[in-house]
């Protein structure tokens, strides 16, 4: 069934694939340091929020592409520039649990629309944290100091765009931006499907 409307024989049906190409664009949500800025395309609700829900923990990997396509369309608004994009790392044991990333496949679904390099391995999650779900901003800090770990081949004086699915207080992506500059990288940008309000 279509996880927005529940039409029967599709994970997301035509209908509610035009929806979600029409909801608008969030887009500037300001500065995070270690960040130098940090966007989404929606706040995480409606229908936006049903669709990362499905390619996260539905299996719908369809629906990289589209969300990508929201993705690509507020990286133009923001007219950063940056020369790789990483997707938020999940650790291995997750990953094989999930059976994929689904950061990684938004992110290369993004590369490949706007054409700027991508790097699966830049960053690795060493740790292997709990859910951030239920924590609280100071917790969910806490939980992710300290778990990744930037590559200084792939990152030394590259400006980075970090790819995530969703962000709550921005904990997950600030970890993962230290780890990025202290292997070198520049300045790090991140960019989420949604963000919570």
């Amino acid at each position: 069934r279509c996880a927005n409307c529940g039409r029967v024989d599709t994970l997301w049906c035509s209908r509610c694939q035009k929806a979600l190409a029409a909801a608008p664009l969030l887009s500037h949500l300001g500065t995070a340091p270690p960040l130098r800025a940090v966007a989404a395309t929606a706040f995480h609700e409606g229908i936006v929020q049903t669709a990362v829900h499905a390619l996260k923990y539905e299996g719908a990997v369809m629906l990289a592409n589209p969300l990508a396509e929201r993705l690509e369309r507020c990286l133009r608004a923001l007219n950063w520039t940056v020369d790789l994009i990483a997707p938020v790392p999940l650790h291995a044991s997750r990953a094989r649990a999930r059976g994929y990333n689904q950061a990684q496949r938004l992110a290369e679904c993004l590369a490949a629309q706007c054409s700027i390099p991508i790097s699966t391995t830049a960053l690795t999650r060493e740790r292997d944290t709990r859910a951030q779900v239920g924590l609280s901003g100071t917790e969910r800090r806490a939980n992710v100091q300290g778990a990744f770990r930037g590559e200084p081949d792939a990152l030394a004086g590259r400006v980075l765009l970090l790819v995530d699915d969703v962000s709550t207080t921005g904990a997950t992506l600030g970890a993962a931006a230290q780890a990025a500059l202290d292997a070198g990288a520049t300045a790090v940008y991140g960019l989420t499907v949604t963000a919570a309000r």
